[in-house]
């Protein structure tokens, strides 16, 4: 099944919001660097898409709708979205109707907000979804009734709200074994073809 890696919102804008964190930062931007360049090895499209309105830290005029520093900021696509689901601008359904993409593998930061979002729309749309909350972020949100939710907390919750739902949950070594798979499936197919 032909399938693309969404990079949802890595961007420097989000060093600039009010409950910005980067506890686990490093341990993230490791993951995802590793699935961006597994995808690529196994010729995967990478589709970044960054988060743009008119907020300061948002705006294309604020010099932050970039890639995150530390992340890997290769892309066969770059795409702008103005609202929580990527889905909702017509360049990337257009893109994955043209390249005959099912599956979305999404990842990325706000991983409860705009990665999640994404991930629930494209399943109404009949895409598979495999959503790897180990190269998906977010920091620590206080609820209104006052308690803080740590994002390993909200972490599981996606999880929770999401696998056997939406999405397959999977890791960053489970992907990058299935895109072994894939590789070796065309490699034989390939070969079959010319033998």
């Amino acid at each position: 099944m032909s399938q693309t890696l969404l990079v949802i919102d890595v961007q420097e804008s989000f060093r600039h919001t009010l409950n910005w964190s980067e506890d686990e930062l490093p341990f993230y931007l490791q993951a995802q660097n590793r699935l961006i360049a597994g995808a690529r090895k196994a010729g995967v499209p990478v589709i970044r898409i960054f988060h743009v309105e008119g907020d300061a830290h948002f705006s294309a005029a604020s010099g932050l709708v970039r890639c995150m520093d530390g992340s890997d900021p290769y892309a066969d696509l770059v795409i702008e979205k103005h609202v929580n689901s990527a889905l909702m601008e017509p360049a990337l359904p257009d893109w994955l109707a043209k390249h005959a993409i099912r599956r979305l593998i999404i990842s990325g930061m706000r991983m409860e907000r705009c990665c999640e979002t994404t991930a629930r729309h494209g399943c109404d749309l009949g895409f598979k979804i495999d959503f790897v909350t180990e190269a998906s972020y977010t920091t620590a949100h206080r609820h209104t009734g006052g308690r803080l939710y740590t994002a390993s907390e909200i972490r599981e919750r996606t999880e929770l709200v999401l696998h056997q739902r939406f999405a397959t949950i999977c890791t960053v070594d489970e992907m990058l074994a299935q895109f072994d798979m894939v590789q070796a499936a065309q490699a034989d197919k390939a070969t079959g073809s010319h033998a």
